[in-house]
């Protein structure tokens, strides 16, 4: 057997609702992102693939909403399983999301300013 002994991750035994509703907040944006996502791209299939009834191109605006949902979806689920797995930390991590998503928010609009520029 080998000597080195593996230290064990202690865990909080306890959870309190305030932490099970924030981890389901979180959650619920990366799932509302995601059916946004999925809404509009089923609109645009069905719409203008299948029914051709409106003809839809892709432009800029349409590129960075699909882009910024996905990630934004991306980041929630992402978000919600570090904390998840490391409870002591959901301030930092929860911190750091507003950031990305703010930072992401404002690299999405200008890179669509400058495209239309």
């Amino acid at each position: 057997m080998s000597k080195v002994r593996k230290k064990q991750i202690e865990r909080q035994k306890t959870l309190s609702e305030l932490d099970i509703k924030f981890e389901k907040i979180i959650q619920f944006s990366g799932w509302m992102f995601l059916f946004a996502l999925g809404g509009f791209m089923g609109g645009w299939v069905v719409l203008d693939t299948i029914l051709e009834i409106i003809d839809l191109n892709i432009n800029a605006m349409t590129f960075s909403l699909i882009i910024f949902t996905g990630t934004n979806s991306a980041v929630s689920f992402g978000v919600a399983s570090k904390i998840k797995n490391d409870r002591t930390k959901k301030r930092e991590f929860f911190l750091d999301w507003l950031i990305g998503e703010f930072l992401l928010c404002m690299f999405a609009i200008f890179a669509v300013a400058a495209y239309q520029w």
